[in-house]
């Protein structure tokens, strides 16, 4: 007899999220728990072994296992991705810093470039030319590959990009690049441009190229660790991964294409909260996913999740298909703090899961949004997960007091109620962004509220905006009951 267990997981900067149903019976079980991020393949195995003792089942009853995961979106922004090499057309290996020289912030003196992923050391050209119509205007310089994998093995990289100029118009060259690079470097990744992304617009391809083998390393390792430690557990099941653009795809694409798991996580949200909406035939709806160390919004009309297939992540251009989604650093972990002039701030800066919000008691000595909720008892002030996390209210109160409450000269209850303030007009700034800012009314929307602290907010927020809530049933976990909704998907250009 086959299994019947279905398994959703999202990983998340700060909890790790499961949904299982049993296509049998109907039964849902749901768990949560503290992420890893020192070891993110942890958490989903304990969650799994968790899960499943929790509902007396076995792991031979477990049929589909699928993971959204942030992995590859904070191995980008903490910029923990692997040492990467560049080979490119001669006189190209400066575009990945003269970008297309625009200036989004035109009046911030303070505003800096970020650093390119790849040192100009480890940027490397070959003779090789091809033309806008394909032809070749210069044929390719084996030689000058060879002596670019030399130069490159020499400098320890475990991942090299390759994009020459024109080659989605004719990839021959790119594709004996490849060759020969697996020849002299059997044991480093590599991810040329033509089969990542054979589109025109050279800065945005190689931007692109780049970005996915800076991140191959590291999403190979996690998922072939996660896959194994599954089988260990004695799963049969093969695990699949949510992609950013609303599908599921194979744990092998997943690794030769990390960028489309940037946005993995949302997508699964979005994917749950539209699945509850269709059942309650509410076409038109945003969601609102506050998890612990961001806020996800985005906007579904007509029941349509509207994708987006170029997006910038710190400063980077992305050509990946997404669905399109705007996030906010305003999460439960999201730090409060005084700025230089000594007005209030509620994030960007995330405690995340480690050390996290001081009530945690485990290393966390600033405020946070969680704590500001413990102090004016929105949240419990013994427990959270059921009582597998302990609170101490003591804590929050006195990091409200010694970081907010006493520099400002009021009461650690006016400091709490301010920190909600704050982070509910950032997300409600978030929420008009996707909707006024294109000419539509967030009061014709359904507010969908979701993730750890969704809901606690959603009441402040759908006032603010004259808007209806609805919270589904465990709103927690619905990022995770997403990824069963979705079939298998690749977007390809």
């Amino acid at each position: 007899m086959t299994g019947s267990l279905c398994i959703g997981i999202d990983v998340g900067g700060t909890f790790t999220d499961l949904f299982m149903v049993d296509d049998r019976t109907g039964d849902t079980f749901r768990h949560k728990l503290s992420s890893t991020p020192d070891d993110p393949h942890e958490a989903p195995v304990h969650g799994i072994r968790e899960i499943l003792e929790k509902a007396g089942r076995k792991p031979q009853e477990v049929r589909f296992v699928g993971l959204g995961t942030t992995v590859a979106t904070n191995a980008l922004l903490e910029r923990k991705g692997a040492a990467t090499g560049l080979i490119t057309t001669r006189g190209f290996r400066d575009l990945l810093e003269i970008c297309r020289q625009t200036r989004p912030h035109v009046y911030d003196l303070t505003q800096h470039r970020p650093e390119p992923l790849v040192p100009r050391r480890l940027r490397l050209e070959v003779e090789e030319r091809v033309a806008g119509d394909g032809s070749v205007v210069r044929p390719i310089d084996l030689a000058d590959v060879h002596r670019a994998a030399a130069r490159l093995q020499s400098e320890g990289v475990a991942s090299v990009a390759i994009c020459f100029l024109n080659a989605y118009a004719n990839p021959e060259h790119e594709r004996q690049a490849v060759a020969r690079l697996r020849e002299i470097l059997p044991g480093v990744t590599v991810s040329a441009s033509e089969d990542l992304l054979p589109e025109f617009r050279e800065y945005e391809r190689l931007s692109s190229t780049v970005i996915n083998a800076y991140l191959m390393p590291v999403m190979r390792g996690y998922l072939l660790q996660f896959q194994k430690e599954v089988q260990a557990l004695g799963l049969a099941a093969e695990p699949v991964v949510m992609s950013s653009g609303g599908g599921v795809f194979s744990p092998d694409l997943a690794s030769e294409r990390p960028i489309d798991t940037l946005l993995s996580g949302p997508s699964g949200g979005i994917s749950g909260a539209v699945y509850i909406a269709q059942m309650i035939d509410r076409p038109h709806i945003i969601t609102f996913d506050m998890g612990g160390t961001s806020t996800d919004v985005s906007l579904i009309a007509d029941g349509k999740v509207e994708s987006n297939n170029c997006r910038i992540i710190d400063g980077l251009p992305i050509k990946s298909s997404a669905v399109d989604v705007h996030t906010v650093g305003a999460g439960g972990s999201s730090l409060a703090w005084l700025d230089g002039g000594g007005l209030l701030r509620v994030g960007p800066q995330s405690a995340g899961a480690k050390p996290g919000p001081a009530c945690y008691g485990i290393g966390g000595v600033h405020p946070t949004v969680t704590d500001a909720n413990v102090v004016l008892e929105r949240l419990s002030q013994d427990y959270l997960l059921g009582g597998a996390l302990r609170i101490d209210a003591r804590r929050s109160a006195e990091a409200i007091e010694r970081d907010i409450a006493r520099p400002k000269g009021i009461s650690v209850t006016e400091a709490a109620a301010a920190i909600i303030a704050i982070s509910n007009t950032n997300i409600a700034q978030a929420i008009r962004f996707v909707s006024v800012q294109r000419g539509l009314d967030p009061a014709d929307f359904l507010l969908v509220a979701f993730g750890g602290a969704g809901p606690l907010h959603a009441a402040d927020i759908a006032r603010e905006l004259g808007m209806d809530v609805l919270v589904p049933p465990s709103p927690g976990v619905l990022c995770a009951m997403g990824v069963l909704t979705k079939d298998a998907q690749i977007d390809v250009s």
